[in-house]
C-alpha cells in the first residue's frame, strides 16, 4: 500500500460518553473534517474499534460512504480493547482470545462498512487486564492472557482468509515484535512517537531492518505541539477528556510547551506552521512511513496537512535537538 505521509486519526472524534474520550464533538463537523483530509490529500484514516464505543467507526464508515470509489481512502484499525457496554467509563479490558477477535473483526466492518480491512491491528499486548490510562504501557498481566503466538495467528488467518489486507502491531515492544515475526510477518506497527515521547527509537529500528511498515500515533502529543497550546488551555480542559489529568498536560506541562515554542523558528524559517514541523521531525527518523495526526474540524486539517513537504535541514534537527534537551521534556534520542 503506497500511504500518504500524513494520516487522519480518529480518536479525538469519538466524542465524550467513555473512559478516554476528548470530550463533547460535534459529529457533522468530524465527518466534515475526515472528509476534508482526504480532500487536500490524505489517503488512510486510523481508527478503533475502542474509540467511542464503536462510534468512531461508525463516522469513519459515514464519511467514507459519501466519497467516489476512486476517492476512498485506506481504512486502518485496531482490535483488543473490549469494553462493558453497561459500564461505558470502566477501563476496557486487553482481550485477544481468537473467538474475541473473530467478534470484533465483524464488528468493526458492519461499522466501517466495507468487505474488507486495509490494515488491521492489535491495538496493546494482550494481559487480559484492564488498560487503566490512555499511553498505559505497564499493566499487570491475568493467568488467562492469551498468549501472543496464539493472537497472532489469528491476526494472520484472518489476513489469508480475505478479511484485512494487512496485519499490524501497535504498542509491542520489541521482544514481542520478534517473537511474532517467527509467527507470520508484521506488516506494519504503530508506536507512540513525537518529540515529546521518543522512547519507540528501538521499535521503528527494529521495523526499519525487518521492511515493516511503521506509522506513529500522536506526532503532536495529543495537542501540546501544535503551537496553539497553552498552560490556560489545559487548565480548563473539562473533566471528560482524559487528558486533563494526564502528567503531559500537568507536571510536564511547562517542559512540553517550552519545546513547542522553540520549534517557531524552525516553522517561520520553512514557512510552515510548528504542527507541521514537528510531524516533520518525527518523519525525519529513518524508518517512520507515516504519521497518524487527529483533527476534530475541518480548519484543524489545514494546520497539519503540509507536514509532508517541509524538509528539515541538519541544521534543523540540531537545534530541535538543543530544544528538546534543554527544555527537558519527554524521554529518549533527541535526534534522528
Amino acid at each position: 500500500m503506497n500511504i500518504s505521509s500524513v494520516g487522519f486519526g480518529s480518536w479525538a472524534v469519538a466524542g465524550s460518553g467513555w473512559r478516554f474520550g476528548w470530550g463533547a464533538t460535534d459529529d457533522a463537523e468530524s465527518v466534515a473534517a475526515i472528509r476534508h483530509a482526504v480532500e487536500s490529500g490524505v489517503n488512510w484514516i486510523d481508527t478503533a474499534a475502542v474509540y467511542g464505543l464503536g462510534h468512531s467507526e461508525e463516522l469513519v464508515g459515514k464519511a467514507v460512504a459519501g466519497l467516489p470509489e476512486a476517492d476512498r481512502p485506506l481504512l486502518f484499525t485496531k482490535a483488543g480493547l473490549v469494553w462493558d457496554p453497561d459500564d461505558p467509563q470502566a477501563p476496557p479490558r486487553r482481550i485477544m482470545k481468537p473467538a474475541s477477535v473473530r467478534r470484533e473483526v465483524e464488528d468493526s466492518l458492519r461499522r466501517l462498512g466495507v468487505e474488507r480491512i486495509d490494515l488491521y491491528q492489535v491495538h496493546w499486548p494482550d494481559t487480559g487486564e484492564s488498560l487503566e490510562y490512555a499511553g498505559d504501557g505497564g499493566g499487570a498481566v491475568s493467568p488467562n492472557a492469551t498468549p501472543l503466538e496464539e493472537y497472532w495467528q489469528v491476526m494472520a488467518d484472518l489476513k489469508a482468509e480475505g478479511k484485512v489486507r494487512a496485519i499490524g502491531l501497535s504498542n509491542h515492544p520489541p521482544a514481542l515484535l520478534e517473537a511474532a515475526e517467527k509467527v507470520a510477518h508484521v506488516d506494519a506497527i504503530q508506536p507512540p512517537f513525537s518529540a515529546v515521547n521518543r522512547s519507540a527509537a528501538a521499535e521503528i529500528a527494529w521495523a526499519r531492518d525487518r521492511g515493516t511498515g511503521v506509522i506513529v500515533y500522536s506526532p503532536l502529543q495529543s495537542g501540546l505541539l501544535t503551537g496553539a497550546f497553552t498552560a490556560e488551555r489545559a487548565a480548563e480542559l473539562p473533566p471528560d477528556d482524559w487528558r486533563a489529568a494526564h502528567a503531559d498536560f500537568t507536571t510536564g506541562l511547562k517542559a512540553n510547551l517550552r519545546l513547542a515554542g522553540a520549534l517557531r523558528p524552525v516553522a517561520a524559517r520553512h514557512g510552515a506552521t510548528v504542527a507541521e514541523v514537528a510531524i516533520a521531525w518525527v518523519l525525519a527518523w529513518p524508518g517512520v512511513t507515516g504519521a497518524i495526526v487527529g483533527a476534530r474540524r475541518a480548519a484543524q486539517v489545514d494546520g497539519w496537512v503540509g507536514a509532508g513537504a517541509v524538509e528539515l535541514t541538519s541544521a534543523d534537527l540540531d537545534e530541535i535537538a538543543a530544544a528538546i534537551t534543554d527544555s527537558g521534556a519527554g524521554t529518549g534520542p533527541a535526534r534522528p
